[in-house]
């Protein structure tokens, strides 16, 4: 995922998709990713707050938002590297430029 520039995520122990009633057609909003990135880099681990908000038939269910908290898992500095360039393809062509 790292590699496209998405951002891995793990459910905190006890959480899952199934427990919190996510769908997987919720819109998702990550807080604190800016500050996760810095002490994921310093070499420890980190955790971001995610909003998911219902849309369309999540509300028609009577659904409300959820918010949990996630790990994020990037789990090497190059990885880190390559989601901070937007993904790999960006991360080695900024590379190839710089030279």
């Amino acid at each position: 995922l790292v590699g496209m520039g998405v951002l891995p995520l793990q459910f905190s122990p006890g959480d899952s998709a199934a427990k919190l009633g996510l769908s997987g057609e919720e819109v998702f909003s990550i807080g604190g990713v800016r500050e996760a990135l810095e002490t994921v880099a310093a070499g420890g681990t980190a955790e971001v707050l995610v909003w998911a908000r219902r849309d369309g038939a999540g509300e028609a269910e009577g659904g409300e938002d959820v918010t949990f908290r996630a790990r994020v898992r990037i789990d090497t500095p190059r990885e880190g590297a390559y989601f901070r360039h937007g993904g790999i393809l960006q991360y080695v062509l900024r590379t190839l430029l710089a030279k």
